[in-house]
Formats: C-alpha cells, structure tokens, sequence
C-alpha cells in the first residue's frame, strides 16, 4: 500500500504527535508498505525532500510560543505535483491546520481517500490565545473549536481517535463519520528496562546532584500551562516543607518553561530540578533514570507519555482521567492524587516505601502496557486505511446544491461523474450549515444515510411550515399534526416541535394572548374562552392568567352581547325571551350568575302593549296551524296549551281567546 502521513510535526520535534507519526512511518515500512511523510521546516521556498525520498518538507514559520515547531499555509503547487507522482493509496492526516488543510486539498484534487487522526484536544489550548482571560470569550472559543472539529474531522472518510476519550469528545462535536480507537503504539523494546545502562543513569543522576541510592521522580514532556505542572511542584513544596528530600526532575522545554522555574525559585524549593530538552534519542535513558513518573496534565488525548515511562517499568502519579483507565491501576501501577496535598501523601509515601513493593509496582506498570505495541498500531492503522479505500469508492460527491426557503436539495453524482437521479437528498439549511456540506464535497454511505434517515422530518417540518403560514397554531395542534399525517417518530416530533418554538414559529403564550384579545372582542365570555382555548392544548392556567392580565370587564362584555342578541330573539313571551338570552350568554361563554343578572336586568319591552300583541300573534299562528285539524273548544284548548308553553300569564291567554272567533 503506498500511504501518505501528513502532519504539521514530525522528529526533530518533540512531542506527542511527532512522536505518534514517527513511530507509524517506521512500523508501516517494517511491514512492507510504502510511505512518505509530509511536514514542516523552518525557512522559505519550495518544498524539499530528504536524503531517503521518503520525507517532503514545506517551508514554515516556526512557532515557539504556541507549539515551538513551524507551520506552515496550505498552499503548496510544487508539493502538490510531488504528490501527484507517488500515487498513493490513502492519506492519513495528524493534524488539523496547515499541513492538515493542505491533506485535505490533495485529497479532493488528486482523489485520494482521507483518514484523519484527531490527537489534540484544542479546548484545552484556548488559554494561548484568550490573554485576556475572559470566560466569554473562552465559551465562544470552545464553540468555534467544536465546529472547527467536526468540520475537519467530517471532511475524512475515517476517523482514528487515540482513545476512548478522545472519541466521546468528538461525539459531542457530532462528528458523523466513523471513529475508530486505534491506541498510539511504541517501540516497546526502546524502553524496557533491561536495556538500562548503569554508566548512563550515574551520568544523568551525577549532573543534577542525585545519588544511586536516592528515589527520583521524573517528568518528561512539554512544558506549557495545560500541563498543571505548577500543582506538581506545590505537590513537591509540601512535601519538603514535611522534612521528604525526594527529588523532582523535569525534563523538556516549551512555553511555560522560563515560568514554571521562576515559580519554583520563588518558594525556595530545592528538590525540583529543570534539565531543559533533551534529545529524542536520550528520552528512554531519562525515564530509566527514574523510579516514578508523575503529571497533573488532564489535556491528553492519549498519554504517550505515561506509556512510555510505564514501558520505562515506572509507575505512575496522575489526576483522574479518562484516558488513564486502562494503564494506571490504583495501587498497582501508581497513584491517582487529586490535589498538592494529595500529592505530597503520594511523594512522602514513596520515600518511606519498601524496595520489593517498588519494584513489584514497577513490574505491573511494565506488563500494564504490553498491549500498547507499535506491531497492534500498525496492523490497526492499516485495517482502518482499507476500510477507507474501500468505503471511498461508494461514496457520492454533491454536483449541486439548491436552495428553497429553508430547505436544501442535493444533487449526486459518483466517484466515476455518472450524475444519479435516483437520490435527490432534501435537507434543512439549518443541518446544511451544520454539516459543513458544500458543492463538490463527497458524502459517505453512513453521512448518506443519515441525510436520508431525516428526510421524513424535513417533509415534516415543510407540511408544518405551510401550515403555520395560512394560521397561527398552537404546540398541540403542529404536534397532533405531525402525529396523524407523517411517518416520523416521537423523537423526530419532538425535534421539530422545539426547533419552531426555539425559531419563534409556535408560541403558546402568544396564540393565547392573541385569541382571548379576538375573543374578548367578539364578545366571548371567559368560561368559552377557557373551553376553547383548552382545546388547542393551552394550559387554564395560562388562559385565567392572561385574563386576569386584559383589561375589560365580563359583566359590560356579556350586556354588550345581550344588546346586540336580543334583535335576533324570536317573538315570544318576556319569559321565553328570558330564557333564550340566558342560554345565548351561557352559549358563549357567560357563567350563570352573570347571564342571570343581565337577563334581570334587559329591558324586552319597546312599547305599551307588546307583550299582548305578541300573544295575539301567537295565538292566531296556533289557531291557523290547528284548524285543520281542530275545530269548536278543542282548537281552543289546544291554541290556549300552545301559548302558555310560550310562555306567556295564562290570564292573558284567556283575555286574547276571549278575542278571537270560534267556530262552534
């Protein structure tokens, strides 16, 4: 397989990722593959390679305040035709800026799928460019760092992350191409003990003023604020402070390292000790040196440095962290501290300790990371190269992108350019911009797939949003809606719903506020307006709130209503009017009280003798309707029963039959 390593550090430099890329290039090669590695240099002009061909180096800018190693811009065309000539199967990419945005380009221009590993965990570096300390602005930067990540990490067919920590962090960017474990792994052989020269550990004790016979704590690694190197040395104060002459040796440079000695030269402590960096070559005699390692770091995203010491046969002083679950056994392969005071117990105890609970501690750590070989890295690396090569072929690159509203669709087309009609992927804006998804960027089976997987909420939230265009709805009506006409699940329900009340496009208290104003001016009462507005899934709380919040009152609203009703009232008895009125005001919605005390107090009469005239209608109406049927005292009896159940005083009944002729 002829693979590409992109990164923006590589040996001479020293840490984590240099390390990480290193030890894969030459395990790689050991195996049989071909491989080259694109870094940095420090300098100008075109991109050079070494001696062995196997190594391109783009012109940078070195950084020693940030990372102490240069970078570099992406735009390299004399690289890109270099690259171009080797053919390769596969990129792996190591880092995110410069020469990771540069991996990207080569990867879209020359067709060649991507993996990325994603090593560095950037919320713990906010600090180097937030100098004014704002939490603000450091929340704000942790978003930015979130987006930049899943963007970078979603533009790669495969995804490698060092630990199970590491890849829990990027599920929480919603990252949603696959992520694979694949655990940096060492030259385990470099490390172990048995190599140990007794000369050399002499040589390195003798420099720095520490006998064979003393105990020695060692750090090795970048020297920078995330690291928490000032709660070691605190950790090393009060341990001395309590009569404990162990020694700390700290070995590296880095940002923080001019700080962190006049810190410790501040308090006046004599047992922590600075070597400064050191060559790579030297790094395995320094932990040999030792009898412990310690750090306070919670930034890893794979602990290579605790491998190494452990494969060093040192056990481990460390803070709780995840990616320490599988290497640091408590009391087996060293010691969780939580705090200085926590650590000077830890340092005071190693001190005082027997030499065979040291040395079985010792072997634990040693046999604790077996598993953690270069040969299991590389075989697990090349497992997830195949996987991408193979996954690449079948993805689909998006030819065109159109835009309705705010709902997207995609056009497809294959690896090979054959266009296919068959998939038209519709989306929300909202997850277009999410997604980072572009013209000409390829899409994975599983990116596809979960396009597709939302589709039916997209029609969804389309239906929804044209309904809600013609109306105002309430969150039960859009709910029970997309209940009854869409195929989505309750989660996907639920999604849309908050996302139309978190747009503004559904709000309960203000369709509430809005009806009771239409309704109090229609001149509903409050009872109809609590009944109806429950029915839309508004709480009676809110409505009785609201109300109590309008201004206007029942009593003059039902009159109001009473006034304008009584013209439709049919003509009938004082009491059947009574009775309509009231049941019209209890209709639309005025309790009974209210509804009795405006009936008792409605004027029904507009003149002198109304009501009798009435009666004299309805009696003629009951006599013409029954004399068909009726005649003689009969049609009287039933003319008198139709008026009296109108209502009507029975002694004005026989006043108006006395009128009236009947037939004998």
């Amino acid at each position: 397989m002829r693979i590409g390593l992109f990164s923006d550090t590589f040996p001479p430099d020293l840490n984590g990722v240099a390390n990480s890329t290193y030890i894969l290039f030459q395990e790689l090669k050991k195996h049989g593959h071909e491989v080259y590695v694109v870094a940095t240099r420090a300098g100008t002009g075109f991109a050079e390679w070494n001696e062995g061909h196997d190594v391109l180096r783009l012109a940078g800018v070195t950084m020693k305040h940030l990372y102490g190693y240069a970078v570099t811009t992406p735009l390299h065309i004399n690289a890109m035709n270099e690259i171009r000539s080797l053919n390769l199967d596969v990129i792996h990419c190591q880092t995110e800026f410069g020469v990771g945005i540069f991996a990207r380009m080569c990867s879209r221009q020359l067709n060649i799928p991507l993996v990325s590993t994603y090593h560095t965990s950037y919320e713990d570096y906010t600090h180097y460019v937030n100098l004014l300390k704002s939490d603000r602005l450091d929340d704000q930067m942790k978003k930015a760092v979130a987006w930049f990540s899943r963007f970078m990490t979603d533009t790669s067919v495969e995804v490698i992350a060092p630990s199970r920590k590491t890849k829990e962090l990027l599920e929480c960017y919603h990252v949603t191409t696959d992520i694979h474990i694949v655990p940096t792994g060492l030259d385990l052989n470099a490390f172990q003990p048995s190599l140990q020269k007794v000369e050399r550990t002499e040589e390195i004790r003798q420099e720095f003023g520490i006998s064979m016979d003393e105990r020695l704590i060692i750090y090795l690694g970048r020297i920078a604020e995330e690291k928490a190197l000032d709660l070691v040395v605190d950790g090393f104060e009060l341990a001395e402070k309590k009569g404990c002459g162990l020694k700390l040796l700290i070995v590296g440079g880095g940002p923080d390292l001019e700080r962190l000695k006049d810190y410790t030269a501040e308090k006046n402590i004599t047992n922590v000790l600075f070597a400064g960096p050191r060559p790579a070559s030297e790094v395995a005699d320094y932990y040999r040196s030792a009898d412990f390692f310690v750090s306070a770091s919670l930034s890893e995203t794979q602990g290579m440095t605790f491998v190494e010491a452990m494969a060093s046969g040192l056990p481990l002083l460390a803070r709780k962290d995840s990616v320490l679950e599988e290497l640091l056994i408590d009391e087996k392969t060293g010691w969780y501290f939580m705090d200085a005071e926590d650590l000077a117990q830890r340092i005071l105890q190693i001190e005082t300790m027997d030499e065979a609970q040291l040395s079985q501690m010792k072997q634990a750590a040693e046999v604790q990371v077996q598993p953690l070989s270069s040969e299991v890295f590389c075989q697990k690396a090349v497992a997830v190269y195949e996987q991408a090569i193979e996954a690449y072929q079948s993805m689909l690159v998006v030819e065109d992108v159109q835009v309705k509203e705010d709902i997207v669709q995609l056009y497809l087309k294959d690896m090979q350019g054959h266009t296919r009609d068959d998939l038209k992927l519709l989306m929300t804006l909202e997850d277009y911009y999410t997604d980072g998804i572009r013209k000409g960027m390829r899409l994975s089976q599983q990116h596809i797939d979960m396009i597709k997987k939302k589709q039916d909420g997209v029609q969804a939230w389309r239906g929804v949003m044209r309904r809600i265009a013609v109306k105002d709805r309430t969150r039960k009506e859009v709910y029970d809606w997309l209940t009854k006409n869409t195929e989505c699940d309750i989660e996907t329900i639920n999604s849309i719903v908050e996302r139309l009340e978190e747009k503004g496009y559904i709000d309960d208290e203000r369709y509430c506020a809005e009806n009771i104003s239409r309704m109090k001016a229609a001149l509903f009462g409050r009872e109809r307006m609590i009944r109806d507005l429950r029915k839309k899934g508004i709480p009676s709380e809110m409505v009785q709130r609201m109300l109590e919040e309008e201004p206007g009152t029942e009593y003059e609203n039902a009159v109001r209503y009473a006034k304008k009703a009584a013209s439709s009232l049919p003509d009938t008895s004082r009491r059947m009017k009574q009775n309509k009125l009231k049941a019209k005001l209890m209709t639309k919605g005025y309790d009974s009280e209210i509804a009795d005390a405006v009936v008792a107090g409605f004027d029904f009469d507009s003149g002198v003798g109304t009501e009798l005239e009435s009666l004299r209608r309805c009696a003629a109406k009951a006599k013409k309707r029954y004399e068909r049927k009726y005649s003689g005292t009969k049609l009287r009896n039933t003319v008198y029963r139709y008026c009296a159940a109108q209502g009507y005083p029975l002694e004005d009944i026989y006043v108006i039959l006395d009128e009236m002729e009947w037939d004998a």
